[in-house]
């Protein structure tokens, strides 16, 4: 990708990496290359990459295949393990069908069945997330870290060497300090882009299979905003918000598109598909890298975590970092531990931070758009 193109084009090509990558995938599978497939932030694919795999991320934001999960699984469960579980079963991502392994984790009792059943068809390993971020959770994380690293090396008949390990660590941090770098233009006021094209280039970067050319691409990217900020290029001044909650990506950008189209900007995504998968870098020196692996990926402030601080301590930090007027949570129907959390939340938000807040609990169908326009306009306006 040339850096000289224009932004709006640079925007649409990583928002068209996903179905580009369609093809990608089966690329690598006729060379042998092995894929491994994931759902989760907390999936450590520095051991993935240590052995020469592909990572990548499986489908799970669409409601094509939500009628088609459900004649196995409850209606009135989570849209997101809905749609993983019907692309899963129905073979229309592209993605899972070349996956040599699925990567699970014990993050919900949804998901946990999901993999029982998934399983049934396809090789999957489920990794024992803990519920806490103790010591003791620790321990238990960074020997499960290691029983993936046994298991693949079974597997594949392959051997992950700790140095290899090390090679990859430094790869992925360069991939997160390069998208940290990107989203951190956010910071200016007015806002040099608009967040949907932000996140087009944040949520089409884990589609991307070369990680080692991410680095220079995003770093470019920034850059060229950079550039035309300092020439005048920038949006009007807005309503700044953050966003945090569930996974955003797919159906859910109706969120996005809500905020933008009735006068607001995101500036901050607290998601998984934000912040929170790469505000924090693994330890390149730490000579132990499955205790940097562990330490990293636990910290991960979801909401599946009791108690949850660090989920607290990035908003704060993200709310005075890029100078946020509102928070908007957009929470899924049946997602019971981000449901549960709004209430924390809100109160941080309102009471610590001083801001407004307002959640948004919304599916995969296109159905609510109005509402979400309605509600979502009033409470720009009252910024």
């Amino acid at each position: 990708m040339e850096i000289i193109k224009d932004l709006p084009e640079v925007f649409e090509e990583f928002a068209e990496q996903r179905k580009n990558s369609f093809l990608a995938v089966k690329q690598l599978k006729d060379k042998g290359i092995p894929v491994i497939g994931a759902y989760c932030t907390y999936f450590p694919k520095e051991i993935a990459m240590a052995m020469g795999a592909a990572t990548v991320g499986l489908c799970s934001t669409s409601d094509e295949t939500i009628p088609d999960a459900e004649k196995d699984l409850p209606k009135n469960l989570c849209p997101l393990i809905k749609s993983s579980y019907g692309f899963a079963k129905t073979d229309k991502c592209p993605f899972f069908y070349f996956s040599d392994v699925v990567v699970g984790e014990t993050t919900c009792d949804g998901k946990k069945k999901m993999y029982e059943y998934m399983s049934e068809f396809k090789d999957v390993f489920v990794m024992e997330l803990p519920n806490s971020q103790s010591a003791t959770s620790l321990q238990l994380w960074k020997s499960e870290i290691v029983r993936f690293k046994e298991y693949l090396e079974e597997k594949f008949g392959v051997a992950i060497t700790e140095e290899k390990i090390a090679e990859a660590i430094k790869e992925e941090n360069e991939v997160r300090k390069s998208l940290k770098n990107l989203y951190e233009v956010m910071k200016h006021e007015p806002a040099p882009i608009k967040g949907h094209d932000l996140f087009k280039v944040l949520y089409g970067s884990g589609f991307k299979f070369d990680r080692k050319a991410i680095p220079a691409e995003v770093n470019a990217l920034a850059e060229k905003i950079e550039k035309e900020y300092a020439e005048g290029k920038m949006l009007e001044s807005r309503p700044r918000i953050l966003v945090t909650g569930c996974p955003i990506g797919g159906a859910t950008e109706k969120i996005v598109t809500a905020i933008e189209e009735n006068g607001g900007v995101v500036v901050a995504y607290e998601n998984c598909s934000g912040a929170k998968s790469i505000d924090k870098l693994v330890d390149e020196e730490n000579p132990d890298v499955y205790q940097a692996l562990a330490e990293r990926y636990l910290a991960i402030g979801c909401s599946v975590m009791t108690p949850n601080p660090n989920r607290l301590e990035l908003l704060e930090r993200l709310i005075d970092e890029y100078q946020v007027d509102g928070v908007v949570e957009m929470t899924l129907q049946a997602c019971h531990t981000y449901n549960v959390e709004t209430l924390a939340i809100r109160k941080f938000v309102n009471e610590k931070m001083g801001l407004p807040y307002i959640n948004v609990e919304t599916d995969y169908s296109q159905a609510d758009v109005g509402q979400l326009n309605t509600r979502i306009a009033a409470f720009l306006e009252m910024l």
